[in-house]
């Protein structure tokens, strides 16, 4: 995973949090933490490690917490979809937002990481699953992840949280934001119901965005959470979610939508970009 679990700091021995001191996520540490060097060079010149992993070449050296020993008989082509993205969305439902049987939920991005959260609200016995995004074409893929009914902010004339609170009767008791867009933040938050409402922001935003809404929201006991890789830690609990998986609790297999040579990566890339997939399994085989 490209964040980790050392066991040893303050983050990893608390039941609440995940954020390794260590291991933690760092896009600018490109190299071993333990000696600072790279183990990749191509005619004597060192190529950096992505994200601690390295995941488009065939053999690669990570740091030992992070790796996650899973079931021995999961397929790997099929299971590695939970090593991310699918992780972040279902840990933000079914770790963070808690939605209890027959509540409400709303969920703003229908992308994977939306549909995954989506998938925990349906696990979790959700009444009402409320997919948000602005892209129509979404909708229909929206319902074989749980999501019961669907809202497009652009058909309306009124801020989309005014909508939701008008359809459940004054908000959703749990929403979960996967988009980055701090609008769609604020709407998260904005449309939870006062009293117990939970909000869970998941998207990451630009480094300079804010957020503004009026403290009123919280002393009408509203609350506001973040979260990062789903709470889940990565060693710990990953392998549990793969056994979830193989039990058949889980499909992560809905989540699949192409498979591509490795040598037509770029296919990949443009069907990302075109909002055409959800996941594009890259195959290093030729």
């Amino acid at each position: 995973m490209f964040t980790g679990e050392c066991g040893e700091c303050a983050h990893c021995m608390s039941e609440e949090s995940n954020l390794c001191d260590l291991l933690r996520i760092d896009t600018e540490r490109c190299v071993m933490i333990n000696d600072g060097t790279s183990r990749f060079t191509i005619n004597g010149q060192p190529i950096h490690h992505f994200l601690g992993t390295s995941t488009f070449s065939e053999y690669t050296v990570i740091h030992e917490g992070c790796l996650a020993k899973i079931h021995p008989d999961a397929p790997l082509d099929k299971v590695c979809v939970i090593s991310c993205g699918f992780s972040t969305g279902f840990g933000a439902t079914v770790n963070v937002a808690r939605p209890k049987k027959g509540m409400s939920v709303a969920i703003f991005g229908l992308g994977a990481v939306g549909l995954a959260a989506a998938e925990g609200a349906r696990i979790s016995g959700a009444s009402r699953v409320i997919g948000v995004d602005l892209n129509p074409r979404r909708f229909d893929e929206a319902k074989k992840f749980g999501v019961t009914e669907c809202v497009n902010p652009k058909d309306h004339n009124k801020p989309v949280q005014e909508v939701i609170a008008e359809m459940t009767n004054g908000g959703v008791d749990r929403a979960v934001e996967c988009t980055g867009n701090v609008n769609a933040m604020i709407s998260a938050f904005e449309c939870v119901h006062d009293g117990w409402g939970v909000a869970v922001l998941v998207g990451v935003p630009s480094k300079d965005d804010l957020i503004k809404t009026s403290p009123m929201n919280f002393l009408n006991e509203r609350t506001l959470k973040g979260t990062f890789y789903g709470n889940f830690k990565p060693r710990t609990d990953i392998p549990k979610v793969v056994d979830r998986y193989m039990s058949k609790e889980l499909d992560v297999e809905k989540f699949i939508t192409h498979r591509v040579k490795f040598s037509e990566i770029n296919k990949a890339f443009d069907y990302m970009i075109k909002g055409e997939s959800l996941r594009t399994i890259i195959v290093m085989e030729e």
